[in-house]
């Protein structure tokens, strides 16, 4: 029953906060992309990228939230390495943009340990769900 309630609180977690950011980035990439990255999207292909990554985390959302209430099995262990591996690279790509470019927005660093706790908890998740 643990290892349920663990994956649920996870899978509720990310639905929030990942449906919101894609929200935002659907309805405002260029403020989503001030805050975190202290830059603008310059171009025009930047801000169709940056709404393709908000419905792809809007995605996320909806299937974690969908999932929330699964029992311990193959897809809620699919989900959360998944997850493990979106917020490993989410973590280490936000990482590089403030120490490789310098790119330095106010909610930078805090997105990025965010997206490295989010991966530990997925992988605490995943040793329960063995």
């Amino acid at each position: 029953m643990e290892t349920t309630v663990k994956a649920r609180t996870l899978f509720i977690a990310t639905s929030l906060m990942e449906a919101g950011t894609g929200v935002a980035l659907l309805l405002s990439p260029s403020l989503v992309a001030s805050l975190i990255l202290g830059g603008s999207l310059d171009g025009q292909a930047a801000p169709v990228v940056a709404r393709l990554a908000g419905s792809a985390l809007l995605s996320i959302g909806a299937a974690c939230w969908f999932a929330r209430d699964d029992g311990p099995g193959r897809a809620t262990r699919g989900l959360a390495v998944a997850l493990l591996l979106y917020n490993v690279a989410a973590a280490a790509v936000l990482a590089h943009a403030g120490l490789g470019p310098g790119l330095t927005g106010i909610g930078l660093w805090p997105a990025t340990a965010l997206h490295a706790a989010m991966a530990a908890w997925c992988v605490v998740c995943l040793r329960k769900l063995r």
